[in-house]
């Protein structure tokens, strides 16, 4: 922060990725914020954040991944969030991680990074015990499905379709940063 004081004045550290053209999309902000974006593991580490102030490092790449390259979504807006929730929220550490994320920041992969939030899921919780904590409406659902359940399961549990298409939504973030000229 010292040596590049224009990230505390909401800049990005990579100049080029400021002319990245964000959506405008309330109702997909409202959906993250409330864990509702029928991502199961989204949904729960925002609900987690929601209910408890706190988000493991590896749930704040895989939501801020969501806001900034699948919703396409400003990543300010999410570094706001994190920080206006966050128990342990920290200036430099959450603008770091939000411009990692969004690949406007220092970063050693490029652009083309978008995590997909299923399969993180199935990675990183298989059996979806953190997924039935945060989603109750899924807890009688099998760990088979639970990632990215049907839409006829979906709708008899209660949870939300998916706000996106995730396969169109990386080709989307990556048009998004492709032709950006360099500074």
């Amino acid at each position: 922060m010292l040596y590049f004081p224009r990230l505390s004045m909401g800049k990005a550290f990579k100049p080029e990725t400021e002319k990245v053209i964000w959506r405008d999309d309330e109702a997909g902000f409202k959906a993250w914020c409330e864990g509702k974006t029928g991502f199961p593991i989204v949904d729960a580490a925002m609900r987690q954040l929601n209910q408890t102030g706190w988000m493991h490092n590896r749930l704040r790449m895989i939501t801020a991944s969501f806001l900034s390259k699948l919703l396409l979504l400003d990543w300010r807006r999410g570094e706001q969030y994190f920080m206006q929730t966050l128990i342990d929220g920290e200036f430099a550490a959450n603008n770091g991680g939000w411009q990692w994320s969004a690949s406007t920041g220092v970063d050693a992969a490029p652009y083309f990074r978008v995590f997909n939030p299923t399969l993180q899921s199935e990675r990183y919780d298989p059996q979806g015990l953190f997924i039935k904590r945060f989603i109750p409406e899924l807890k009688d659902v099998s760990s088979k499905q639970l990632h990215n359940p049907p839409a006829e399961l979906r709708e008899q549990c209660g949870y939300p379709q998916p706000v996106v298409d995730y396969k169109q939504a990386r080709k989307d973030a990556i048009a998004a940063f492709k032709d950006l000229p360099k500074d």
